[in-house]
């Protein structure tokens, strides 16, 4: 059974699979980054994770991966391989693509951005399957942005293109991680509303779950809080659907578990700001958690491709 490895890196933990040709998960597993240890440690749980994935599908599928291909956080310089940048991880200026394909028999290695290759996952086989032109907003801890165009995704002159979370939409809003006020991400991310709904609550331990809950059971200072992120939310949206013109627009990360509690205030905010840019479909992420792993899949069997087509 031919396969290829994918690795989808988080900040505390890692997803990965033996997929198929076809997108099938052959074999799944998670492991913890070990990033209290340090970022030397978190590259060498890299390593070792791909190196035991490599030996199990050699045990159970006959052959060894034909290809790698791995979905890192932070800045990421793909064309080099090179794991730019992460503040959760640590690291800085890591070869990953160079270290992951000595350690496993020298195999060609992908490396893509995490949220451009969960993007490219949904856009290809999940909510945006068809659409020639979407966007794709993860709302977890941050906010950021994959672009898709033709089956492939756009990742700027310099790895750096839809990091939609700092479009200012509230200036002079509060500090944002980047360095400006009134970021999206500061306003409208699952952690910004952690933050809302844990101050106007007094419940230190209350979280953005929980406000979406209070939200449904129709308390008012819930609601508050949700509007305030969800008009902040459509804003930043309309900018990107003003420049990029999308068939579809598809929300996941952790905000959008919150379902129709979230999408149907959104999309009306959003109807009621646009004026002449034509209002894409506006749709939950299709893939949860497995994005990633899927997308990192399709890279390495993107890379097979390239090659024998070279």
């Amino acid at each position: 059974m031919k396969h290829v490895i994918a690795l989808d890196v988080g900040g505390t933990g890692m997803k990965a699979a033996l997929v198929a040709a076809d997108g099938t998960l052959l074999h799944e597993l998670r492991r913890a980054t070990g990033r209290k240890r340090g970022p030397d440690a978190v590259v060498e749980s890299i390593l070792g994770f791909a190196e035991d994935l490599r030996a199990y599908g050699q045990e159970h599928f006959g052959e060894p991966a034909l290809a790698a291909g791995v979905a890192v956080p932070g800045i990421v310089d793909a064309d080099r391989g090179i794991a730019v940048y992460a503040a959760n991880l640590g690291w800085r200026d890591v070869p990953l693509r160079k270290l992951l394909s000595e350690r496993l028999g020298g195999i060609p290695v992908a490396l893509g951005h995490d949220v451009r290759t969960g993007g490219l996952a949904e856009g290809r086989i999940g909510a945006g399957q068809g659409a020639d032109r979407f966007l794709f907003v993860p709302l977890g801890t941050g906010i950021a942005g994959a672009i898709g165009i033709g089956g492939t995704i756009e990742a700027g002159a310099h790895g750096c293109a839809g990091e939609i979370g700092h479009i200012v939409v509230r200036p002079g809003g509060p500090a944002c991680g980047c360095g400006q006020r009134g970021c999206l991400e500061a306003l409208a991310s699952a952690s910004a509303v952690t933050r809302a709904w844990s101050a106007a609550s007094g419940d230190p331990d209350a979280d953005a779950a929980d406000c979406a809950e209070a939200v449904a059971s129709g308390d008012t200072r819930a609601v508050v809080v949700w509007q305030d992120a969800v008009a902040a939310l459509a804003d930043g949206l309309v900018t990107a659907l003003t420049l990029l013109d999308p068939r579809t627009l598809i929300i996941g990360g952790g905000l959008a578990e919150a379902g129709e509690t979230l999408f149907t205030p959104l999309r009306a905010a959003v109807e009621e700001r646009v004026t002449f840019q034509k209002l894409p479909a506006i749709v939950p992420a299709a893939l949860g958690d497995t994005a990633g792993c899927l997308g990192a899949g399709l890279l390495a069997w993107d890379l097979l491709a390239t090659e024998v087509t070279d």
